[in-house]
């Protein structure tokens, strides 16, 4: 996922206090290594979106596909006046599939875009002020529930659209803790996210920026190590 749509969140800086000092030694490593990350690929001004509900359609959307394909569908969405709960729950299954075509796996992301907002409106009246008040711990296991919103896709929903203190431990991050050594290489998805949310500060806009830089870097990674082999094939 590569967004392009500046998003409307305060950026960290570099030289921001992070809150509380680093009491102990993984915490101080982990904001070593996100100042480094910082320095070196800059504020990425995640998540693209002008609404907190059109941030959760394309986390939803970009499951299992490329950002650039979800990014069509969230404009295809956005020219038909969809991307408002009400008026995307009042669409066919059907006709939406057609609108997200360039997600992939349309039909199925279909079902799982009016699952999420059937949800919203029923628990929340469709509106995101619900989501940044609920106890966190219960409203992610109830989201759990929310057919086809796996752990990854909650979690952006909460930190990104609900700006709440869930970090994102997909497989960037895993990779990464994994390559300095602060994980075991087969940790799975929880055990990497609680370990980060126990040594860093509770601070959502620390964990959307150092999610979304751990993932620049992943894909910086991934085009170097590409580029790398072609140039020996050849040699």
């Amino acid at each position: 996922m590569t967004p392009s749509i500046p998003s409307a969140r305060p950026v960290l800086r570099a030289r921001r206090t992070i809150p509380g000092p680093p009491h102990d030694p993984i915490k101080a490593r982990l904001l070593r290594l996100y100042r480094d990350l910082l320095r070196r690929h800059g504020p990425q001004h995640w998540w693209p979106g002008r609404s907190a509900f059109e941030i959760a359609v394309g986390a939803i959307l970009t499951q299992h596909t490329a950002w650039t394909s979800a990014a069509r569908a969230v404009a295809a969405l956005r020219s038909r006046r969809l991307l408002a709960p009400a008026r995307l729950a009042a669409v066919p299954e059907a006709e939406l599939a057609g609108v997200i075509r360039a997600a992939g796996t349309y039909r199925l992301k279909a079902r799982r875009l009016h699952a999420f907002t059937t949800w919203l409106l029923a628990r929340f009246g469709g509106r995101f002020e619900g989501l940044r008040r609920a106890p966190l711990s219960a409203l992610r296991r109830e989201l759990l529930t929310v057919s086809g919103l796996g752990p990854e896709t909650v979690d952006a929903i909460l930190l990104y659209a609900a700006h709440r203190p869930v970090f994102v431990a997909d497989a960037y991050t895993r990779r990464f803790l994994a390559a300095h050594g602060l994980l075991s290489a087969d940790a799975g998805y929880e055990d990497a996210r609680a370990f980060l949310e126990a040594h860093l500060p509770s601070d959502p806009a620390l964990f959307n920026e150092f999610h979304a830089l751990l993932v620049a870097a992943g894909k910086h990674a991934r085009r170097t190590d590409v580029t790398g082999a072609r140039s020996r094939a050849g040699s």
